[in-house]
């Protein structure tokens, strides 16, 4: 079914574009084809959103999704993981709050260590126009949302940003579409904004397509090509 977008206002709408980098584009933890995205990407940096955000991942070297930090562990093993008591302790009311449950963790290769290539937006992308929002910072905790970690603990600052400005509305693009983008989106649509996903400017690891379906279901709203953006009369520079 086609998406309404005559209600859509630039003033009011953000792009966010999550994890082009190299590192996901031809490095160590690369998603296929995910170089073809860019023109797409970046046809919709011209467009006059409000807000412009890129999100990188941006990991310490001795990060929990390593597999190298883990003793016998090999890539793509999964392990479960427990919410960092340091964090915990920062919890306001933690004696009263229910308690938090273990999460499933997928071991990668080391990938988008902060201060390294690997971290960088790829070289094609038109980042200069971006806001930048980094994720995954805190050894303990894996962070796929561009908003917040899966246990609530760390906070991006995203939400409030987008609030502060205004938006109502945010479209989201990048990579990988089963992991961050739907992270995301998912988040976002749960934070009170009408959420998009573009399908052309997005590239998944996977191919069965499962994310599209949960995003759907959850209301984010799959628009299907860059285009239908770039012909929007309310979009008009």
């Amino acid at each position: 079914m086609p998406v309404d977008l005559a209600s859509v206002q630039p003033s009011k709408s953000a792009v966010l574009v999550i994890d082009v980098q190299n590192d996901f584009v031809s490095g160590s933890l690369a998603v296929r084809d995910a170089e073809q995205i860019i023109d797409n990407v970046n046809a919709l940096l011209t467009l006059p959103f409000a807000l412009k955000i890129g999100t990188q991942d941006y990991h310490p070297d001795n990060h929990i999704s390593f597999a190298r930090n883990h003793t016998g562990k090999e890539v793509f093993e999964k392990i479960t993981i427990f919410p960092p008591a340091e964090l915990l302790a920062k919890r306001k009311h933690e004696d009263t709050l229910p308690a938090l449950e273990p999460l499933e963790q997928i071991l990668w290769p080391v990938h988008c260590v902060q201060n390294t290539a690997g971290a960088a937006f790829v070289d094609g992308l038109k980042h200069e126009c971006l806001e930048v929002v980094r994720k995954g910072c805190d050894v303990g905790i894996e962070c796929y949302s561009a908003f917040e970690d899966p246990w609530g603990l760390t906070n991006t600052g995203l939400e409030d940003k987008l609030k502060s400005k205004g938006i109502t509305d945010v479209f989201v693009v990048g990579l990988a579409g089963d992991y961050c983008v739907k992270s995301t989106a998912l988040d976002a649509k749960k934070h009170g904004f009408r959420t998009f996903v573009i399908r052309d400017a997005v590239k998944s690891v996977s191919d069965e397509g499962t994310e599209w379906i949960e995003m759907d279901e959850a209301g984010v709203e799959i628009i299907d090509t860059t285009e239908e953006l770039l012909t929007l009369k309310t979009f008009s520079l």
